[in-house]
C-alpha cells in the first residue's frame, strides 16, 4: 500500500494529539537561577523526576517515566563521553541537547512506524555566576529552546505561559536568594498545575485580576495539591565538593510551602508578603 505525504501529515497530527493528552496530566517542572546556584523543583507522588547529569548539568522532565529514563541515560552517556574525549569544560547543555538528544527525538517523532518519545524535558547548566546559567527546554518532536534566568515545562503552552509570570525578576533585577527562588518556583508550579487541569480555555474561570489569581494559586497550593510532595534539587554554586548536585531536605522546603499556603512568603516578584 502506498504511503502518501497526506498519510504522513495525518500520522504526525495524531501523534501530537496523543502525546499532548498524556502530557497534560504531568506535574510541571520549574527551573530558576539564584545566588546559591540553579534550582529545579516539581511535586511528585512516587517516581523521582529530577536527576543530575554531570558536574554542572541537571535534568528533569514530564511524560512517560520510561522515556524520561531513556533521555536521562543518553544524556549521561554523552556527557561522560564528551568529558573523557575532550574535557569537562566541553560538556555543555547545548551540545547534549542540540547535537545528541534532539535529533534522536526528532527522528522518532517523524517515523510513522515507530513509537515517539512522550516527554518534555528541562536541562539546566550551572555557570560561574548567575548570569552564566542556562536552561534548555526540549520537546517530544526534538525542538528545543534556550533560556536564561529560568525555564519551565508543563502539560500545555497556556500553563507554561502562566508559570513564567511568577519567575520574572523583581524590580531590582537582581537574582533571588534560595528562599525567594523556592517561593517563586512553588507559585509557578501551582499556577501551571492549576491551568493544566482545564481541558479547554472555556473551562477556566474568570480570574478577576492579578490579586485574585494569586489568591487562587496559593489556595491551590495549600488545598488542591493532594498527596504530591515537593522534590527540589540544587546545583550548588559555592560548594567545595566535586559533586555540586544535592536534593533539598524537607526541613528546607516545608517552611516555604507552609508560608505560601498561609499567604506569607513572597508574591512571586521577590516582595515579602
Amino acid at each position: 500500500m502506498a504511503y502518501s505525504p497526506y498519510d504522513w501529515n495525518e500520522s504526525i497530527r495524531h501523534r501530537s494529539e496523543y502525546i499532548e493528552n498524556i502530557l497534560r496530566e504531568g506535574s510541571p517542572v520549574v527551573g530558576i537561577s539564584c545566588r546559591e546556584g540553579v534550582l529545579l523543583l516539581t511535586l511528585r507522588r512516587q517516581q523521582r523526576k529530577i536527576f543530575d547529569i554531570y558536574d554542572t548539568l541537571i535534568f528533569a522532565g514530564i511524560g512517560k517515566q520510561s522515556d524520561i529514563e531513556s533521555v536521562r541515560i543518553s544524556a549521561i552517556d554523552v556527557a561522560h563521553q564528551e568529558g573523557f574525549t575532550r574535557s569537562p569544560d566541553d560538556v555543555s547543555a547545548q551540545r547534549i541537547v542540540g547535537f545528541a538528544i534532539s535529533p534522536a527525538l526528532k527522528k522518532a517523532f517523524g517515523d510513522p512506524f515507530g513509537g515517539p518519545f512522550v516527554l518534555r524535558g528541562l536541562f539546566a547548566e550551572l555557570g560561574r555566576a548567575p548570569d552564566d546559567d542556562l536552561f534548555y527546554t526540549l520537546n517530544y518532536d526534538g525542538e528545543f529552546t534556550p533560556y536564561s534566568r529560568y525555564g519551565v515545562v508543563a502539560g500545555t503552552q497556556a500553563a507554561e505561559d502562566r508559570m513564567l509570570k511568577y519567575l520574572q525578576p523583581g524590580e531590582s533585577g537582581d537574582f533571588p536568594d534560595l528562599d525567594t527562588a523556592l517561593d517563586r518556583a512553588l507559585l509557578a508550579w501551582a499556577a501551571g498545575r492549576r491551568i493544566s487541569a482545564f481541558r479547554s480555555p472555556e473551562e477556566e474561570t474568570e480570574l478577576g485580576g492579578e490579586a485574585a489569581e494569586d489568591e487562587q494559586v496559593r489556595r491551590f497550593l495549600a488545598q488542591d495539591r493532594g498527596d504530591l510532595v515537593v522534590e527540589a534539587a540544587l546545583l550548588d554554586r559555592h560548594t567545595t565538593r566535586e559533586r555540586k548536585f544535592r536534593f533539598l531536605r524537607e526541613e528546607e522546603t516545608r517552611p516555604r510551602l507552609e508560608a505560601l499556603a498561609d499567604g506569607k512568603g513572597t508574591d512571586g516578584k521577590g516582595k515579602k508578603k
